[in-house]
């Protein structure tokens, strides 16, 4: 079961500057495919959004490389803006994403969800303590995307749905600390 609305099946709509989309219609026959003004509708814009991409974070784990079980574990991810102009059906679109959601996949099976990229040490907003040694963990950062767009200069519009871009791996190493008695 897809979490995706049936843009396609909202054909055709028309779009004004001053109001947005209107005249949306799930019963409405198929455009003219010999009709030189196809409509540009929602569905256009979010195909075109995923055609381009959003940009995935790499995670960024303190302390880097390698942590211990059962001590806090920073991670974060630095976001960047973006924003793109693009020309859909000879219509100008601007499209603009902005993170609304980060889920941290922790590599050993768990994962957190949270609204805020998090930030690097000293603060420790986004922490996980590991449980048990591993070699080779594979955590990452998802990112969940609120996208709106206007066309041609008219009013902003969000698209009815998020949009997520799993982000690029970082190996971890998860040791267990042994103590160990001297003299001095």
């Amino acid at each position: 079961m897809s979490n995706e609305p049936a843009y396609e099946s909202v054909v055709p709509c028309r779009i004004e500057p001053e109001i947005g989309i209107y005249g949306c219609r799930t019963d409405a026959p198929d455009p003219d495919p010999d009709d030189d003004e196809r409509e540009l509708t929602p569905g256009d814009v979010l195909r075109a959004v995923r055609e381009i991409g959003l940009p995935s974070l790499q995670v960024k784990v303190q302390p880097g490389g390698g942590t211990l079980v059962n001590v806090p574990t920073i991670f974060y991810a630095e976001p960047q803006p973006f924003e793109r102009r693009v020309r859909l059906l000879d219509f100008d679109v601007d499209l603009v994403a902005e993170p609304v959601g980060y889920q941290w996949v922790h590599g050993d099976g768990t994962t957190a969800a949270t609204d805020t990229p998090g930030r690097p040490y000293p603060a420790m907003d986004v922490v996980h303590r590991y449980a048990k040694p591993a070699d080779g963990l594979q955590a990452r950062v998802d990112v969940t995307y609120r996208v709106r767009f206007r066309v041609d200069d008219g009013p902003w519009q969000t698209i009815g749905q998020t949009l997520v871009a799993s982000g690029p791996p970082a190996a971890l190493d998860v040791d267990e600390a042994a103590p160990v008695m001297t003299r001095p």
